[in-house]
């Protein structure tokens, strides 16, 4: 029998809202950080499954969430095209050679990274309950690539919209390299055991419009036509993080089977110009969550109101905080699971 996630983004509408945040494996947690303490760093845990798997349902045996989401990064993919990865302290991810300064051409694909990422999702399809939804992600290709072109984040992903502008075939080959990878990736997390699939395109606020037709709905649009062909059955969630108006028409022509929305959106606006029967995920503010306000149950409440007409998957605008009290977290759990529209 699927979960109730699972039948949300499907479309159905349940007895109540099923649950999940994004990054609720991770560093709020005592047993996330003590496990992290034995094993070392991010890389090496995502690398290795049995850790990987823990951290994934460290959460679920805490709170009992509807999803589990994969522990993994998604550099993971530039990694597999021959990238060097490593995580810093203090300044984060690092990728050489950046592609500003070298040709993909030059690098040297390892598949084989893959194959640790996919024995996760085998042993947490194991060991979860058929209540609880698996679910696989992968970056979209813009939000890769901006990563890849500047070998680091920036605020503003200066070095790949300028590369957009200036020599856009070039950009148009790393697109397309991320594109045909997380295709065959996210196929293998589906084929191991994932039962959704999410999208994360965390920059892809940074676009104007003609460009986010071109580096956001295109690419997003064929990986979800390809998966459409080869698993059918699996519902891919796309988080075009910023996209603000443009939402509406991610949402039509990229095929996603549910949208998710960040916190920067009216939650009744979005309820009225995406398409019917969309289902939605989101849009609590995580910072609403970290500081636990009175605001905080009056939001979940309005959120859950607006959206209470659609397919609502509840989740946050954007991944947990770190400093986030456990708490917290129960109070919005616990909000949630009460509500009564």
């Amino acid at each position: 029998m699927p979960g109730l996630l699972l039948d949300t983004l499907n479309g159905q509408r349940g007895n109540r809202v099923p649950l999940w945040l994004m990054r609720q494996a991770g560093r709020y947690l005592p047993e996330y950080r003590a496990l992290r303490a034995e094993k070392g760093g991010f890389l090496a845990m995502a690398y290795d499954s049995e850790a990987a798997c823990e951290i994934t349902l460290q959460p679920i045996r805490r709170f009992g969430f509807d999803g589990a989401i994969l522990f993994s990064d998604i550099l993971i993919v530039p990694h597999a095209l021959g990238q060097h990865l490593e995580f810093l302290a203090g300044e984060g991810p690092n990728l050489s050679p950046p592609l500003v300064d070298a040709a993909l051409e030059s690098l040297e694909p390892d598949p084989s990274r893959y194959e640790p990422i996919y024995q996760t999702v085998r042993l947490c399809r194991q060991r979860l309950g058929p209540e609880t939804t698996m679910l696989g992600f992968a970056g979209s290709p813009w939000t890769v690539a901006t990563y890849m072109v500047a070998g680091e984040g920036s605020r503003d992903q200066h070095e790949a919209r300028a590369m957009a502008y200036r020599d856009p075939q070039a950009l148009q080959t790393i697109v397309d390299a991320i594109s045909g990878q997380t295709i065959e990736y996210l196929r293998g997390q589906i084929d191991a055991g994932a039962e959704a699939v999410q999208l994360f395109d965390s920059w892809s606020g940074s676009l104007a419009p003609d460009e986010f037709e071109r580096w956001v709905i295109a690419p997003n649009a064929a990986i979800v036509a390809a998966l459409g062909e080869s698993h059918p059955e699996t519902p891919v969630i796309g988080f075009p993080k910023g996209a603000g108006e443009k939402l509406p028409a991610y949402a039509r022509e990229t095929g996603v089977k549910a949208v998710g929305v960040d916190e920067t959106l009216d939650p009744a606006w979005v309820a009225r110009e995406l398409p019917a029967g969309i289902p939605v995920q989101g849009n609590l503010d995580p910072l609403l969550l970290l500081s636990g306000s009175d605001a905080l149950e009056g939001r979940i409440r309005t959120i859950l109101g607006a959206f209470a007409d659609r397919p609502h998957v509840f989740n946050l605008g954007h991944g947990i905080d770190r400093r986030t009290p456990i708490g917290h977290v129960e109070r919005l759990i616990e909000t949630v699971r009460g509500f009564e529209g």
